[in-house]
């Protein structure tokens, strides 16, 4: 199905697809309903997007197909008008009186959702502080967990997924490409992260505005950055930013994104200050050949596990395991991280339509970190990359 661009969302029809496959999933497993706090599984089955907090949210779905969003007093509107349910309940506070799951409990009872019923989780989970019963106890009821089958249907995109995605990784390229041109020696990683990020995001407002939502609870529009991955910081894969000034020699690992109607792509690439030394040219080449050998490996019919072990058979046979810090990818889409994993305890047979990251990585403390991360989307023969920044040495080297 071509995606035109002016269906740069998330269609109705689609969201009811899901629902439907939801409901059957249910009516099969003999369940008498679902419930579901997850705010990605909410975002998935409705298209509301929140930032989650102590106040429950919860997604509601029986047997026969009925939904239900139950929400705070503060989120009402901003339910009503977004999310595609048959309709919208609200509870007034968190901690309030009566407790909101004592409200939900009542929810519940009038849609028929009893003893069995499906969860993502027992209860709502531990977000900032909340506190409250399980739904076990509530309801005196089995509770079957269906995250297993929510993550399995988030797993295959469809076109309309795979086409936000596109446009993530598009808006990525851009913020990339400006921050690679701010930066130079004596600059912060905060300055030139900040004017990176907001001129991409000016700039795709001028592009699509009109048909652009975010739908992210952490970014608003494009982003790219460091995360304090900078000189030997570079070899600590999850670094913080600490606004490092930029010096000769440094090696950066740098980051892009941008959520396009609550979907992620990952750039990610490995940059240099200045005439790369030998050793540093060393480890880059050694970095791209892990990835290629891991876009080479990616096909449907394969296991998750295959592409593992063919990147880590190539770091053995060139002694560098002791540089091996984490797995070859992951699974991405609404979350910046998604199962199934690139990884050799992931068993899960790879099938066209699934996205991965594509990132093995090398770490030498005393040299610094290399990683690049690409988005794939599998196809029936093998791989499409969707991000498209360069990826040779000389076009990362930052002159000084």
């Amino acid at each position: 199905m071509a995606v035109t661009p002016t269906s740069l969302r998330i269609s109705n029809e689609e969201l009811r697809g899901r629902a439907q496959r939801l409901q059957e999933h249910l009516e099969r497993e003999g369940l008498s309903g679902a419930v579901l706090f997850d705010a990605s599984y909410v975002l998935y089955y409705t298209g509301f997007a929140f930032i989650p907090t102590e106040r429950p949210i919860a997604l509601l779905m029986n047997a026969r197909g009925e939904t239900t969003l139950f929400v705070p007093r503060l989120e009402l509107e901003h339910a009503k008008a977004n999310a595609r349910v048959d309709r919208v309940v609200h509870y007034q506070e968190y901690p309030d009186s009566p407790h909101p799951m004592e409200l939900l409990k009542d929810a519940l009872q009038e849609m028929g959702i009893r003893d069995p019923l499906g969860a993502d989780s027992d209860g709502y989970p531990w977000i900032l502080g909340y506190r409250g019963p399980s739904l076990s106890e509530l309801l005196g009821a089995r509770v079957r967990n269906l995250r297993a089958f929510v993550e399995e249907q988030m797993t295959i995109k469809s076109p309309a997924e795979i086409a936000c995605l596109r446009e993530s990784a598009k808006w990525a390229n851009l913020a990339h490409m400006l921050l690679q041109r701010y930066t130079r020696v004596g600059a912060t990683e905060t300055e030139v992260s900040l004017r990176a990020s907001a001129e991409a995001t000016l700039a795709m407002l001028d592009a699509i505005g009109p048909i652009y939502r975010a739908q992210s609870p952490w970014f608003s529009g494009a982003r790219a950055g460091y995360r304090g991955q900078i000189g030997r910081s570079s070899a600590i894969p999850h670094a913080m930013a600490q606004n490092i000034q930029f010096q000769p020699g440094d090696v950066l690992v740098t980051g892009a994104s941008a959520p396009v109607w609550g979907y992620h792509a990952e750039l990610e690439r490995t940059m240099i200050v200045g005439e790369p030394t030998p050793r540093q040219k060393e480890l880059f080449a050694h970095m791209l050949a892990l990835q290629e050998t891991a876009f080479e490996a990616i096909k449907p019919g394969a296991l998750c596990a295959d592409v593992d072990r063919a990147v880590r058979r190539y770091y053995e046979k060139h002694d560098l395991m002791g540089y091996w810090r984490h797995h070859t990818g992951h699974a991405i889409g609404l979350r910046y991280h998604e199962g199934p994993f690139l990884d050799t305890g992931d068993n899960t047979e790879i099938r066209p339509g699934m996205v991965f990251t594509v990132e093995p990585g090398l770490y030498d403390p005393e040299v610094g970190g290399f990683r690049h991360s690409d988005t794939v989307v599998v196809t029936e023969t093998g791989i499409e990359i969707i991000t498209f920044y360069p990826r040779d040495l000389e076009s990362l080297t930052i002159p000084t």
